[in-house]
């Protein structure tokens, strides 16, 4: 039985054959222990010479984004991260200095801790994050050490892409595209959902209930900082093109890539539910090889499929593009959608992404599993074939 959360970001099946093991994640930060692998190159570039100063940032219950606005604002350094991390995990990552300026040794914060590992030359690219090591206890579970389909499990987007108490990226991304500024804002701002707290619910019921939108925007929490952000502009002008471009640009591309990502998803379940081979390429269909490079299939080792990510430049000459065609029908969105004038800044070219996912070094004992992962890859997919929770946000997804 597939959960409701599932179907809605796209989730309709399970890959693995595993009974599932039941049980929970995340009852505490430490439940949940993530490690950033780069490349020995990048390793390798950095020395005690002077350059962009490069950090370890290790943090417990606050997000990459969070932390890093912080650290600029407390102590005016500028970092940028190779990838983000969620705020419900501890977590080790490499951050570095965005221009050669003054360096700190060390920072200690109440959520987050960072210790300067040396210097770069150059900044080290976001290719040579290679992925990430993953730690994860599960509590109240059976039999996990028995799970051995690691290695049959689909690349899916996880919750997290989506929002997992109230998943509406994807929603919002998809109204951008439409060019209904009306319906993404109405997402953002007072859409609730049956899954969020009753203290978030009463929040949204505020701000669909306002008189004005001054009114309101004292009574919200800071972390609402997006919403905060929408009225702050809706007050100033009514015009809801204006409010979504004052979202910071990260977060609206993000939008829209949540929706690439939703309709990748059901590209995925609707290939698996027809019996599609999605863990072994077959003539003309498009892979990466062992060193990331994309190209047709060759027979090679180390080839692996890919699936497309549906985008303005879209490539259709592919098995998998019967089942898109049969998702933009009923989305009703073309290729060339994703082409959008209004925002050209977050436009969308597509591309293409593994169609399983590469699990390594993988360990199961009565109540943690450990394995490695590849960049864009989500641990909590992996868990999901694990437990196949019946209530995954009751289990802590």
């Amino acid at each position: 039985m597939i959960p409701e959360i599932d179907s809605e970001i796209g989730l309709s099946v399970y890959s693995t054959k595993f009974s599932g093991s039941k049980g929970k994640i995340k009852q505490s930060n430490e439940d949940f222990q993530v490690s950033e692998v780069i490349s020995e190159k990048a390793l390798g570039t950095i020395s005690e010479d002077n350059g962009l100063s490069v950090y370890l940032l290790t943090k417990n219950g606050i997000d990459t984004t969070h932390a890093l606005h912080d650290i600029e604002k407390r102590y005016g350094l500028s970092l940028r991260a190779l990838g983000l991390k969620d705020s419900n995990a501890v977590t080790e990552q490499f951050v570095q200095t965005k221009t050669v300026s003054r360096s700190l040794e060390k920072i200690e914060g109440k959520k987050y801790s960072l210790k300067r590992i040396g210097f770069s030359k150059k900044p080290i690219a976001k290719q040579d994050m290679l992925g990430n090591k993953f730690r994860i206890k599960i509590s109240d579970s059976t039999n996990i050490s028995q799970f051995d389909e690691y290695d049959k499990i689909l690349n899916f987007f996880g919750y997290q892409r989506f929002g997992s108490k109230r998943p509406i990226t994807h929603l919002v991304g998809k109204a951008i595209i439409q060019k209904n500024y009306q319906k993404a804002i109405h997402f953002l701002l007072g859409y609730s959902s049956k899954y969020d707290s009753d203290e978030n619910n009463h929040y949204r019921k505020l701000i669909s209930e306002r008189k004005s939108d001054s009114e309101v925007i004292d009574e919200l929490p800071k972390s609402m900082d997006i919403e905060i952000t929408i009225l702050k502009s809706l007050v100033k002008s009514d015009d809801q093109k204006i409010a979504i471009r004052k979202i910071p640009l990260q977060m609206r591309r993000f939008y829209v890539q949540a929706y690439q990502s939703y309709i990748y998803n059901k590209t995925l379940s609707m290939a698996f539910a027809y019996e599609e081979d999605l863990f072994l390429p077959q003539e003309n269909d498009v892979c990466y090889d062992r060193t990331n490079k994309l190209g047709k299939f060759q027979n090679e080792l180390g080839q692996r499929l890919t699936v497309p990510l549906v985008g303005h430049s879209y490539f259709k000459k592919t098995r998998f593009d019967y089942y898109i065609q049969k998702i933009l029908e009923e989305e009703e969105i073309l290729p060339s959608d994703f082409l959008i004038k209004d925002f050209q800044e977050i436009s969308a070219e597509g591309g293409f992404r593994n169609s399983s996912i590469q699990c390594d070094d993988f360990q199961a004992s009565n109540d943690t599993v450990e394995f490695q992962l590849s960049r864009g890859s989500y641990a909590t997919i992996v868990i999901r074939e694990i437990l196949k929770p019946e209530d995954p946000l009751s289990c802590g997804f």
